[in-house]
């Protein structure tokens, strides 16, 4: 929630500084009379878990805390908007490959009674994934060669990097998590118009509406309920 806030609140505050600009000569002053734009994205994201360990991870697994840790990752996509009737309401939709890390941290109880330190254990789960974000594009009328907007909608995701159907190492386990997940999103942006396209900055959450993990009763799944994926997404977009 304090992540919808915080785009929000600077939504809000770029706008009123868009408001406040003298008159300028506009570029691009035909962007909006056409009903659907082409462009690229490029962007960077960070990527983590919400994790639910099971109820008696202690008493069954001494597991005293479950943590994670947000990476970076990357994404390239194609967009396409489309103008629903009116200039500042739009449709965009943008196929997406992005390349997602995320990080699991156990804090065991050690077995030692000598020893006062927990025993810390941490697992990584990669994902290499197409996306299919579907947004409503809320934006503000242009002012001079700025605009800003809130975007809401959601996203189905394949990750062509799950193990989901793979053997389990019993030796080395690893973390399981499912190929297909669809997640809810929220954002805001800048836009600035150039002569012959237009350049966009985007910042947007999405988290998933249903857990990914599969259980397999492996040392390292054992201990957890739910993995729900929560990323964070920056992105640059060009469009003409």
């Amino acid at each position: 929630m304090s992540k919808n806030w915080s785009i929000t609140v600077v939504w809000v505050i770029l706008s009123t500084m868009l408001f406040a600009q003298p008159e300028k000569t506009k570029n691009y002053k035909r962007f909006d009379e056409r009903w659907i734009h082409f462009g690229f994205m490029l962007g960077a994201n960070m990527s983590n878990f919400k994790a639910i360990p099971v109820t008696d991870a202690y008493s069954s697994y001494g597991l005293k805390s479950l943590e994670t840790k947000r990476q970076p990752g990357g994404q390239v996509g194609i967009v396409t908007t489309l103008k629903l009737g009116h200039p500042i309401v739009r449709l965009r939709f943008i196929p997406t490959l992005s390349f997602q890390e995320r990080a699991i941290q156990y804090y065991f109880t050690n077995p030692d009674p000598t020893k006062t330190n927990d025993l810390m254990l941490e697992e990584r789960v990669n994902s290499t994934n197409l996306d299919f974000p579907l947004m409503l594009q809320f934006r503000t009328l242009r002012i001079n060669n700025f605009a800003a907007y809130v975007l809401v909608g959601g996203q189905y995701s394949y990750d062509l990097q799950s193990q989901e159907d793979a053997s389990q190492n019993f030796i080395d386990p690893f973390i399981k998590i499912k190929a297909h997940d669809f997640q809810g999103q929220v954002g805001a942006g800048l836009e600035w118009f150039a002569p012959f396209f237009k350049f966009g900055f985007e910042v947007k959450f999405s988290q998933s509406f249903r857990s990914s993990f599969i259980q397999d009763n492996t040392p390292v799944s054992q201990p957890i309920d739910r993995l729900y994926n929560k990323v964070l997404w920056f992105s640059l977009i060009f469009e003409g």
